[in-house]
Formats: C-alpha cells, structure tokens, sequence
C-alpha cells in the first residue's frame, strides 16, 4: 500500500509546498509590517490581503494536485521509483552553473520586488485615477488639479488605508475596469457622495472637526452685461461658529457637526437633493422628526437612511465644477484674469461659454474667433487684455465642460449655499414640519447677515 508521504514526492507537491510556506513567511512579515504601521500606501493591502494569500493558496492546491499525479503513476506503474536528477558538486561545471543560477534568482526577485513597489507607487498617483481611465474621469481629474485638494492624491480620500477600505474600494474597481474595457460607464460619471466613505475618515486626518471658526465674512463679487461691467458686492457675516460653540448670535452653521447632536435624514436620490425626511436627536437625547410637505410613508420607507456629517454640505471640494458660466465669469474677472476695463466683457464671455461645441478643442478656436472679431468690430480693447481674455475664457471652458462625458456647468450640484442648487435648503425650506408643528428654520440670518448688495462705480 502506497503511503501518504511517499505520494508528496512528485514534483507538483513538492513546489505546492515550497509555495504555500513561502507565501505563509512572506504573508506573517507583510502583517506585522502592516499592524505597525509601516505601510502608507493604500494599495499596499492589494499585496498583503490578496496576492499574498492568493500565492499561499495555489501552493495549498498544488499540494494534492500533486498526490493525485504521483498516485496515478504508481498504480500504473507498481514499485517504480522516480527518477531524480543529482547535482554533482565536486564538478567544477556543476558549482559555476548553480552559482549563475543563484545570481539570476536573486536578480528576478529584485526586479519583480522594484516592479512591484513601482506598481504600487503608481496605482496610487493621481496619473494613475486620472490619466489611465483618461475619458470617463478626465473632468474629476481636470477639475481636482486647480482645487484646493490638489496635493491630496485620490486614493486618500476615495480608496483610504486598512483592509475594509481596500476590500469594499478596490475590488468595486474591477467592476469600474471592465466598464472603462467596454466603454459601458455612464456619461457622466455620477457624483461620489452615494458611495463615499464617512467624513471622519475622509477629512479627520487633516481636518480638525472641532475647530471654532466663529463669524466669517465672505465677499461676492457679480457682474452685469453693460460697457462698464458694473460690478455689485455682497458681503455676507456667514455664523459658521464651532461643534457646540455657537457665535455671539447664538448661531452655528457648524452645530450639524456637533458630535452632542445626531441628525440623520432620508434622501430618495443618489446626489442626496431631496430629503423627505429628517430626525434631529439634540445634546440632551430629546428627539424630533420633521416631513416634507406632500412626502408619504412610502417615500420615506423607499430612501436610504444617513447620518449627517461634513460631506452632505461640502460635497466638491476636490473637484468642483462651476455651478453657471456667469459664477465662472465673473470670479475670472473679479480675480483680475479677465480685465474689467474691457467692453462688454462679462456679456461676451458668458454668451461664449454658453454656447455648445463638439469638442473642447472647436470651443477654443471659436472662444478666439468670435472675440477677437467682437473687439475689431464691435468694441475696442488693448490687444494684450483681448488676448489675455481669450485665454482665460479658453481655460474656462476646458476647466469645466466636457462634451465627451456630458459634463458642463451645474452638472454636479454644489451644496455648499443655496444659490445654484438647492444646498441648506433641501432641509432649511421652511416645509420640513414635526407633530409639534415646528419647522426647520428657512430665516435668512438663521445662518447669516447680509449687507445690501452695492454697486460699484467705475470699471477697474
């Protein structure tokens, strides 16, 4: 009767169990490694929990793959012995050639270790998110690179560090893979803030969610269409105040970042614009629901359930696309890269980008043309600030409208206000209404002061 032992002699096995126990060593190193922290790189778990493991268990497989083969060469052949070849180390040939084959071993395990370090140092770039998958995610790229987060690779907020991050991001990426393999993803790209981690463990790392900021004034400057571009100013005292640190009004936009309160909400669409729902549990554990006007049982129970945090209001701060071509006019102009002192400026640049095109790049010849012919024709200007406009109206354009992927202003709505979008009031709407028949505050100085709007005079 053949034994067990004598069937893990066939080659097969023997390299199964090579596999296994190097993989299991390797395996131990990358977890102590990982469980002190030593890795920084979120892909570094695409080595760890799953290459690793997968080595670990093909050489498992191999194991009886291999006694299975060795148990069917002996029945057929009942005594045979194998043959193996002998390595003769008293031949001078024998040495050198097992010393070549030891240097060459030990070079592929360097290149393959370089490769792999390089790989995962890549997949992490931003070039990697927005460069590799060029088409569908060109504007979230475009956009990311004149954001305030520019510094902020992708991953550290979309993929984050640990095994549950890599287990629920990463693998969702094949799926996304073979969408980008066959051109099936969607145009456009659907917003993130339905798939997006907790902010806590988005922004905590940089951001301190406790910060007080107390009252802060924030300047608007619009334009019209006349000669003069005339210019209005709205200064608004914002009462942002701090997690349970309201301002000298008794106000603080931040209170919904109170860890003391809780307020959770239902949306019934996957960008989170409409809340027939909200459930507010103050710092006492007192608790009080409030319904849309006309929302049913039905609605509700159909939503999904969220807890609010720092992401249901500042949804694109990464890559935020302009909400109007006249929100992205005029902050040009009021930043000084268009020139105010040109005619008509504001008028032309707002018609202009407006205006559809097939591509970005017959949006730049056209911005060009019709300009330039504008201020030959029509209108004068020095050609220095003509050509600066040009320029800056092109950049415009290529910064926020994709043809491609059916992105243009106001494509993604910014929550952030309630100007362009309905922002504070998908709940601050004056028809969310508790039993009790209180509602949610829509009073303008609930959040802010505003200091009446002002023209300017003269162009700049």
């Amino acid at each position: 009767m053949t034994s067990r032992t004598s069937l893990l002699r066939h080659p097969l096995a023997l390299a199964g169990g090579l596999l296994a126990t190097a993989g299991a060593v390797v395996f131990a190193a990358l977890l102590v490694a990982e469980l002190w922290g030593l890795f920084d790189n979120p892909y570094a778990g695409l080595v760890v929990f799953l290459v690793v493991p997968a080595i670990v268990v093909l050489g498992l497989l191999l194991i009886p793959l291999g006694m299975w083969l060795e148990h069917r060469r002996l029945s057929a052949h009942p005594g045979a012995e194998r043959e193996w070849f002998v390595l003769d180390f008293r031949s001078a040939r024998t040495r050198r050639l097992a010393m070549l084959v030891l240097a060459l071993t030990a070079v592929n395990i360097t290149i393959v270790l370089l490769a792999g370090y390089g790989s995962l140092h890549y997949m992490e770039s931003p070039a990697f998110c927005g460069q590799t998958c060029h088409t569908p995610m060109h504007p979230q790229f475009t956009a990311w690179q004149d954001a305030p987060h520019s510094r902020v690779t992708c991953v550290q907020c979309h993929v984050g560090e640990g095994t549950r991050a890599f287990v629920h991001y990463k693998l969702n990426g094949i799926r996304q893979l073979y969408h980008v393999v066959t051109g099936g993803y969607e145009r456009p790209i659907p917003g993130v803030v339905a798939d997006f981690r907790p902010a806590q463990e988005v922004c905590g790392s940089c951001h301190w969610s406790g910060k007080n900021f107390g009252d802060t004034i924030r300047i608007k400057r619009e334009y019209a269409d006349d000669e003069a571009n005339t210019e209005t100013t709205t200064i608004l005292q914002l009462h942002v105040g701090g997690p349970g640190v309201p301002t000298p009004d008794g106000r603080a936009i931040h209170w919904h970042a109170d860890p003391r309160v809780k307020v959770d909400y239902v949306s019934v669409d996957a960008d989170r614009q409409t809340i027939p729902y909200v459930r507010v549990t103050n710092a006492q554990g007192q608790v009080r629901e409030f319904t849309a006007e006309g929302a049913t049982s039905a609605d509700i129970a159909k939503g999904q359930r969220r807890t609010m945090d720092c992401i249901d209001c500042h949804n694109v701060v990464a890559h935020r696309v302009a909400a109007t071509p006249e929100q992205a006019v005029d902050r040009a102009i009021a930043t000084g890269r268009i020139q105010r002192a040109l005619p008509f400026v504001r008028r032309e640049g707002v018609r202009l980008m407006k205006a559809s095109h097939a591509t970005g790049d017959a949006a730049a010849r056209t911005i060009e043309g019709e300009l330039r012919q504008f201020y030959t024709s029509a209108a004068s200007g020095p050609e220095a600030e003509v050509a600066r406009a040009v320029t800056s109206l092109q950049n415009i354009y290529r910064r926020n409208v994709f043809p491609t992927m059916k992105v243009t202003f106001g494509t993604y709505p910014d929550n952030l206000g309630h100007i362009t979008s309905s922002g504070c009031f998908r709940c601050h709407d004056g028809g969310h209404t508790a039993k009790d028949g209180t509602t949610i505050s829509a009073e303008c100085e609930y959040c802010h002061k505003q200091i009446e709007p002002r023209p300017s005079a003269g162009a700049q």
